[in-house]
């Protein structure tokens, strides 16, 4: 399809880039696209300018400060599943990047974009609500840092303001014992999924579970920490019996909706059996 008219604006610093946006409300920002062109193919948003922000410097870098990883808002997908930095000290986003649609996109698409975008079934959003990240925006009234789970309000719904840009993502450094675990479902490889989980936790000295952290894809309006289940887990020794009750709470803490993919109960039951998986996975436990 045809996509509506729009004026072009590509400032080369992000200065510029804001007060574009401040100056019309029917702006938006452009970054990798792979979202943002479709809804315009579809006629489902009639931007008035489209913003680029590929032409402005160091929004792409990647680097490691005070043990925390920090990804500029236009890195590339395929250039963080192939960074050395985030293969040392993030190998679960690494993982999670893997499932992200197809391999073109992720030559295009970007981490900001997809942040702001929030689509509930969205890898990324998962993997920063289990690990605790920061999302860092920048707008007309300076900078501000944004826990991310007061960042996603709703399916395609955010905390940021208007004219306001994600320009970074930090995440904690994953210490080299902690125990994680990625499962996700979709119909094809490539396509949204159906329902997923990230899950990482570590083990004390008697080998019982602490800190877990839970997170949900695809099966809610927004992507959501699972904290029913972490609960269940903490101070347990792993095995198949309490990872099933896990996954059991987990089926019935997700708040899933009807749609043209399946009725409620199978997005619950299938959110339950990815909790399940990861769990196995981070715990090496082979599932019967």
């Amino acid at each position: 399809m045809k996509l509506p008219d729009f004026t072009y604006a590509a400032p080369t610093d992000l200065r510029g880039a804001i007060s574009l946006l401040a100056a019309d409300p029917a702006a938006r920002a452009l970054a990798g696209g792979q979202s943002l062109i479709p809804v315009l193919a579809f006629r489902l948003g009639a931007p008035s300018m489209l913003v680029d922000l590929s032409n402005i410097a160091d929004l792409d870098k990647i680097e490691v400060n005070n043990a925390r990883l920090r990804i500029g808002a236009m890195a590339r997908w395929a250039a963080v599943a192939e960074s050395p930095l985030v293969h040392t000290h993030h190998p679960l986003l690494r993982a999670a990047i893997s499932h992200v649609a197809h391999y073109q996109v992720r030559n295009r698409g970007t981490i900001g974009g997809s942040l702001a975008h929030a689509d509930p079934a969205a890898e990324l959003a998962a993997v920063a609500l289990a690990c605790d990240a920061t999302i860092i925006a920048q707008g007309p009234q300076g900078q501000r840092r944004i826990a991310v789970a007061d960042f996603f309000c709703g399916a395609l719904t955010t905390a940021l303001t208007p004219a306001e840009l994600v320009i970074a993502l930090e995440l904690p450094c994953m210490p080299t014992d902690l125990r994680w675990g990625f499962a996700e479902f979709a119909r094809r490889r490539g396509d949204f999924a159906l329902a997923g989980a990230v899950v990482h936790f570590s083990l004390d000295a008697a080998g019982a579970i602490i800190n877990p952290h839970i997170a949900g894809i695809g099966a809610s309006d927004r992507p959501r920490r699972l904290t029913a289940p972490e609960t269940v887990l903490a101070g347990q020794a792993p095995s198949l019996a309490i990872l099933r009750a896990a996954a059991d709470v987990a089926t019935a803490e997700t708040d899933a909706a009807d749609d043209l993919h399946g009725s409620a109960a199978y997005r619950r039951s299938l959110a339950g059996t990815m909790v399940l998986r990861a769990l196995a996975d981070a715990c090496a436990i082979t599932l019967p």
